[in-house]
């Protein structure tokens, strides 16, 4: 039986430090969806946000209090009692007090500078506050969690006065002590040998809250865990105020594949792809392709030499399986590409080659000339499929030919029409359509499908999801070689498909019966 791993809990604070990111905005029934998931997923800590700092908030604790939760408690954030008033008269206790949560973490100053400049306050008022605080609230029950605020730029400028902040913390009571690098600019060197001077002097637990300013964020919450640190604050994906915090998505599977901790359950880690995506979706934010661990590119392989190595040994060019993480190996096909590359996207695609075969040469050489000429095969994977087909049947029989079309634009100077009139050939049968559009290409598309549609039923469900846009060479003016990569989807699967020529509207036509095209032979 395997030896037990190291248990290192797990605290995230998207809903509350996440939401200060630019951009992201939560609704109440978004905050309690993610709540859910975090929680469904292993999450040992949630923290909700701050109580009596908007109604939402307020709200989003209600009806926490009366969840029951499977892995997760909720945690209510606030800061220390205010200079100058007593602990138990301050509203944000009784505030903390109403959000009814078993864990409270509160964040106090280490840094002199913040203390004497900032607060406005004595040393001597400051340790004060911390104490009181945190004795107040375990007087209540509460689990209490201290974020120390500035702990590294603190130490650093006062360490007597630093490390007299964090022992006020343990001896009133702190279930945590948890050191921020709240500028998020310290090296791993520096996060590691203070993490260890707190981990020598203090007895209760040590947490980690970094930010990623300095592009450290994983990389310093990773030096604070080896240093001795068990708890790791962070968001999904890196939501944060700035330039994010610490991605916890990065993190976790770090501790489990890299330093043979355990974060969450090991069973929720093929499911850490979806967790992300799912985040982002609800966030209404664009998932990032080259995220590390799960983004789409983060096991995608282009460059022949490395795409032949992966097809004998995986492991040569990727740290871990795909699968682990809930991802899949691709395999890109460019003007880079070998034949393994053809070889293993066509299998992908459920086409059978040989590795000697003249087809295989041959389509590896249409690709790489239709590249240097500005498609690109990389995000049109319904596009290669159809070139591979048309290569292994030499002449496939066509399922519909487009014979003309026409697109015009009417308007009265404050605003316009597109109008596309299409004539597509499906055997004997000639469609002609006409559709209306918000745009050309929008028209052009809603006459496609509405004339397919007549012999093709299942084309309704088809839909465009992105329309990209990119011009090749830029010093033929208006009129340089665009190209248009479209992506689609049926409901149940999404591919891409590229068009090239001088006319935008061309370009985008070819993309649009190409996608037309896949979807059909493709079920």
């Amino acid at each position: 039986m395997p030896p037990m791993k190291t248990q290192v809990e797990i605290y995230d604070t998207t809903l509350r430090d996440g939401a200060q990111a630019e951009g992201i905005n939560f609704s109440l029934m978004d905050k309690l969806r993610i709540a859910e998931r975090l929680d469904q997923f292993g999450i040992h800590y949630i923290e909700g946000g701050w109580p009596g700092s908007n109604p939402k908030d307020l709200e989003f604790f209600q009806r926490a209090a009366r969840k029951r939760w499977k892995t997760a408690r909720i945690a209510a954030f606030s800061m220390t009692r205010r200079k100058g008033v007593a602990v138990e008269d301050d509203p944000l206790m009784r505030q903390l007090l109403e959000a009814e949560t078993p864990v409270v973490t509160i964040v106090g100053k280490t840094w002199l500078l913040h203390v004497t400049e900032v607060l406005r306050a004595k040393p001597d008022e400051n340790i004060a506050m911390i104490a009181d605080t945190i004795r107040f609230l375990k007087d209540h029950g509460k689990t209490v969690f201290y974020d120390a605020e500035h702990s590294f730029d603190g130490y650093s400028d006062e360490p007597e006065y630093g490390l007299a902040t964090w022992k006020a913390a343990e001896l009133a009571g702190a279930d945590a002590i948890v050191l921020c690098d709240t500028n998020g600019g310290r090296l791993p060197t520096e996060i590691t040998a203070i993490t260890e001077v707190a981990c020598r002097n203090l007895r209760c637990a040590i947490g980690i809250h970094t930010h990623n300013d300095a592009g450290f964020g994983v990389a310093n919450a990773i030096a604070a865990i080896e240093a001795g640190a068990t708890q790791v604050q962070g968001t999904i994906n890196g939501y944060g105020e700035r330039t994010g915090n610490c991605n916890l998505i990065s993190v976790l599977p770090t501790l489990e594949f890299k330093l043979g901790r355990r974060g969450v359950p090991a069973k929720s880690m093929p499911k850490l792809k979806e967790l992300s995506q799912f985040i982002d979706e609800v966030a209404n934010v664009r998932h990032d392709p080259r995220q590390p661990w799960v983004g789409q590119t983060a096991f995608a392989h282009k460059g022949g030499m490395h795409v032949h190595a992966i097809d004998r040994v995986a492991r040569s060019y990727e740290h871990v399986q795909p699968e682990c993480v809930g991802n899949v190996r691709r395999v890109l096909v460019s003007d880079m590409s070998g034949r393994t590359n053809i070889l293993m996207k066509a299998a992908e695609l459920g086409f059978k080659l040989s590795p000697d075969a003249p087809e295989t040469r041959d389509i590896t050489a249409k690709v790489k000339d239709l590249e240097s000429r500005g498609y690109e095969y990389e995000a049109a994977e319904g596009s290669l499929a159809l070139l591979i087909r048309g290569s292994l049947d030499h002449k496939p029989e066509l399922l519909f030919t487009v014979d003309s079309y026409h697109v015009s634009t009417r308007g009265n100077g404050t605003s316009s029409v597109c109008e596309a009139t299409i004539k597509i050939r499906v055997g004997d049968k000639v469609h002609h359509t006409v559709s209306e559009g918000d745009g050309p290409v929008n028209a052009l598309d809603g006459a496609l499908r509405a004339g397919l549609a007549r012999s093709f039923p299942k084309i309704k469900k088809v839909t465009l999801t992105d329309y990209k846009v990119r011009i090749l060479d830029g010093i033929a003016g208006t009129a340089a070689r665009t190209r248009v990569l479209i992506t689609s989807t049926d409901g149940k699967r999404e591919w891409g498909t590229v068009g090239v020529s001088e006319n935008i509207i061309t370009a985008s036509l070819q993309a649009l019966v190409d996608s037309m095209e896949y979807a059909l032979i493709h079920p």
